[in-house]
C-alpha cells in the first residue's frame, strides 16, 4: 500500500541510445501519469535554435494541465517556463550562437502584435503542444529571448509566464505610474512579480494572503500595506480606507468567484482590474455594473508576446530585481516538486534545475 496517497505516480522507461531525459503526462485510463522517460534527438531545421535546457519552474496551469481529462490517448512534455543554453542553430539563424543564454516564449508564435486566438493551442505545455520538461528543446529562433546577464538561468527560468503575465497586466495594458496603488491577491509567482516590478515602478501595493508569515516576507520584499484574508474577510473596505475611500487603480485578479466582486468594490475610478486567474474556479458571474459608473475596466489577460517578454528582461536587468525562488529540485524529483505546487504552502516559484 502507498504511504503517501497523494504522491504523484510515476512511471519510468529505460534509456535508448542517442536520447535525452524528458518527462511526459502520459494517458491512464481517465486521468493522466507523470513518467520519466527519454526523447530521441531532433534534428534541427531552418529557423530553429537547439537548447540545452538548464532550469524549468511550474506555474498552477501545470497542476490544471496534470488533472485534465487525457485526449485521443496523446502524450504530453509538461511545462511551458525554462531556460537553457544554444547548442546549434539552423540555417537562416543569425540572431542566436552557440553558447547564448534564452528563453523560450509561453507562446512560442506571438512574437508581437495584437493577440490571436490560433497561438492558444500552440502554447508550451498545455493540451497539445509539448513543452520544456526535458534535456534538449528544438524550437523556432523567433520564439526566444536573450537571459538578462545578471539572473542565472534557474532564476530566469521563472520569467515566461508568472513574470510576463504580471507585466503585461501592469505595463502594457496597466501603464502603471509612479505613485499609483496596486492590489495583488496572494503570495504566488504572478503575485510576488506585481509585488516586485509594481514597487519597482514606484507604486505603492497591497498584498492581501491568509498568511502571516507570507504577508510578513511580503512587506520584506516591499507592500506597503498587508492584509490576512482570513482575519478580514472584508479586504475591500480596508483598501478603501487605505486609499481614503477612492480605491486602488491596479488589480491582479487572481483569485476568481470568491474575489471578483470585492475586486470590484476596490478599485478606484478609471482603474484597471487584469482578470488573471482562477484559483477559486471558473465560474465567475461578478456584479460589473459598478465599473461602469467607475469608468473603470477589465483586462483579460493570458501570458505575454516575444516582445512584452523582452521589454520585461530589459526592466529586470534595468532594476536588477530577482525572482524570488520558494525552493530548487533536481530533475529526478519532479514528482516532489508538483507535490510542493500541489501543497500551496511555496511563497515564490519552484524551481527544476537540469
Amino acid at each position: 500500500m502507498n504511504a503517501n496517497p497523494h504522491r504523484l505516480p510515476l512511471s519510468t522507461q529505460a534509456q535508448p541510445a542517442k536520447a535525452d531525459r524528458s518527462y511526459r503526462l502520459r494517458p491512464q485510463g481517465a486521468s493522466r501519469i507523470l513518467s520519466s522517460g527519454f526523447e530521441a534527438h531532433t534534428e534541427v531545421g531552418p529557423g530553429q535554435v537547439l537548447l540545452r535546457m538548464g532550469a524549468a519552474s511550474l506555474n498552477y496551469r501545470d497542476l490544471l494541465t496534470l488533472q485534465e481529462p487525457a485526449s485521443e490517448g496523446k502524450s504530453l512534455v509538461p511545462l511551458s517556463d525554462g531556460a537553457g543554453i544554444v547548442e546549434a542553430v539552423g540555417a537562416g539563424v543569425s540572431h542566436w550562437k552557440p553558447g547564448d543564454r534564452v528563453s523560450p516564449n509561453f507562446f512560442p508564435e506571438w512574437t508581437g502584435g495584437r493577440f490571436s486566438a490560433t497561438y492558444l493551442g500552440r502554447a508550451l505545455g498545455g493540451g497539445q503542444t509539448d513543452g520544456i520538461l526535458r534535456e534538449r528543446l528544438v524550437i523556432e529562433a523567433s520564439a526566444l529571448v536573450a537571459v538578462p546577464e545578471h539572473l542565472s538561468l534557474a532564476e530566469a527560468a521563472t520569467l515566461p509566464c508568472a513574470g510576463l503575465t504580471a507585466w503585461h497586466a501592469l505595463f502594457e495594458r496597466g501603464r502603471i505610474k509612479a505613485g499609483d496603488t496596486v492590489l495583488v491577491q496572494g503570495t504566488g509567482g504572478v503575485a510576488l512579480f506585481g509585488l516586485q516590478l509594481a514597487s519597482a515602478a514606484g507604486a505603492r501595493v497591497i498584498v492581501t494572503s491568509s498568511s502571516d508569515e507570507k504577508l510578513a516576507r511580503a512587506r520584506a520584499l516591499g507592500a506597503w500595506h498587508t492584509i490576512n484574508y482570513r482575519h478580514t474577510p472584508d479586504w475591500d473596505r480596508v483598501t478603501l480606507d487605505l486609499t481614503d475611500g477612492r480605491g486602488v487603480d491596479h488589480i491582479l485578479e487572481l483569485g476568481g468567484p470568491d474575489t471578483y466582486d470585492r475586486s470590484i468594490n476596490a478599485i478606484a475610478p478609471g482603474g484597471q482590474i487584469a482578470q488573471i486567474g482562477v484559483l477559486t474556479g471558473f465560474a465567475s458571474q461578478p456584479n460589473i455594473l459598478p465599473l461602469q459608473f467607475k469608468n473603470a475596466s477589465i483586462n483579460g489577460i493570458c501570458v505575454g508576446s516575444v516582445e512584452q517578454f523582452e521589454r520585461l528582461n530589459r526592466f529586470m536587468a534595468e532594476k536588477q530585481l530577482h525572482p524570488v525562488i520558494d525552493q530548487g529540485f533536481a530533475f529526478e524529483q519532479v514528482p516532489e516538486a508538483y507535490e510542493r505546487l500541489r501543497s500551496a504552502a511555496h511563497f515564490g516559484k519552484l524551481v527544476i534545475e537540469f
